[in-house]
């Protein structure tokens, strides 16, 4: 099943409150399924209502409840089994049945999303502030690329992520399916009864899932919880985006889901063949030079020197990446506007620029420290054999 990435932070400022209005609407009359899977990456009140379009209920009791005092009164249905994961990190195999008589927070994530990376400090915090209380957190891990189906791939970066609660492997999209889930990221909230009493899509309003979340432990019978809730900094990759400057959409390699490819060369599907890089890159569009393959997901490299170059306008720039299939690390040089980044560096990045990729990940290649306008990113790929993926930014 193609998955979509459909981003509305862009498409406000593409079509402004009346064209989302529009798009509401004409959403509502047509086929929710076409759109099965997608990123959201910021929670707007317009992007609550395009959100609500998919799922009339949500909709429904957001017409009913002022926004930052969720109500928890209605009632989704029954909280689908998880049998369909195809193995547990951190726990035995939970159920509907053996989770009867907790809260339970089921979050659907996948490790080389962003969108799903940056909401990990809240959700890891939860877990470990309500445990006592009577909260079960739960991530489901639904892959997007190919590399993510692969539970060692999907165990190194839990733990890498210092996830510690229990994480179901959900490689073959069962429990994603059971729940009709429509996002990565998604919170669904589950009370001790196992009914499924509230559910959120994308980034931000930690605060309103922190309060359903005590409301649910308070029916359950938990008592002297406070009634503040958390405010967490995430570091890193996990620290909260720049939404007021960020003006990149998340950009696929692979043909599947490509867009604004720049280079002068049409591409041939699954064939190697010779990239020359644009002259002259408008906003938001890229392109490859050197040898490489294009397949449906990706463009590998296929000898050196190869270059990949992005026009954008955002804090961070990051990049999903994957080393040769032998396993071998793959060094790069990073370039900004033709210049060793310095102190703009991302994490996975040093000011000279050199950095490799040592595992299928999401890399940050950029973060910025001044003032953010249209800059060139250039990598250059120092090794052979790199699958690059996505771009996302924040």
């Amino acid at each position: 099943m193609r998955r979509h990435s459909f981003t509305l932070n862009s498409a406000r400022r593409a079509l402004g409150v009346a064209g989302i209005v529009g798009f509401v609407a004409l959403a509502l009359f047509s086929n929710a399924n076409v759109l099965t899977k997608f990123h959201i990456m910021n929670n707007a009140e317009a992007e609550d209502s395009l959100i609500g379009a998919f799922d009339p209920k949500k909709l429904a009791a957001d017409a009913t409840s002022p926004r930052g005092f969720p109500s928890v009164s209605g009632d989704e249905g029954a909280m689908p089994d998880l049998e369909g994961a195809t193995g547990w990190l951190n726990s035995v195999p939970l159920s509907r049945k053996s989770l009867r008589g907790k809260v339970v927070l089921v979050n659907f994530w996948t490790y080389t999303c962003i969108n799903s990376l940056r909401p990990l400090p809240y959700v890891r915090n939860w877990a470990e502030k309500y445990k006592d209380a009577g909260l079960v957190v739960i991530g489901v891990h639904t892959p997007e690329f190919s590399f993510e189906h692969e539970p060692m791939n999907v165990e190194n970066a839990v733990r890498t992520l210092n996830v510690s609660f229990p994480v179901a492997i959900d490689s073959k999209t069962s429990i994603w399916q059971s729940f009709n889930n429509q996002a990565w990221p998604a919170q669904y909230l589950v009370d001790a009864k196992g009914r499924i009493r509230y559910h959120h899509f994308g980034e931000g309003d930690y605060g309103e899932i922190e309060r359903v979340i005590q409301e649910l432990l308070k029916e359950s019978g938990a008592t002297g919880l406070a009634s503040a809730t958390t405010s967490v900094s995430g570091v890193g990759i996990e620290a909260a985006p720049d939404w007021t400057d960020e003006r990149s959409p998340e950009t696929y390699i692979g043909y599947g889901q490509a867009q604004n490819f720049a280079s002068p060369e049409k591409v041939h599907k699954d064939s190697i063949q010779i990239f020359s890089a644009p002259v002259k890159l408008s906003l938001n569009h890229w392109g490859l030079s050197g040898s490489w393959n294009v397949d449906v997901e990706s463009a590998v490299l296929q000898a050196v020197p190869g270059k990949i170059v992005f026009r954008f306008h955002s804090r961070d720039l990051n990049l999903v990446l994957a080393p040769a299939k032998d396993g071998k690390p793959v060094r790069f040089v990073v370039r900004l506007d033709g210049a060793n980044p310095g102190e703009n560096c991302g994490v996975d990045t040093a000011p000279d620029g050199s950095g490799a990729i040592r595992e299928p990940r999401l890399y940050q290649l950029i973060r910025q420290k001044g003032s953010i306008v249209d800059r060139t990113f250039e990598i250059e790929l120092l090794d052979p054999g790199v699958q690059a993926l996505d771009f996302t930014f924040g």
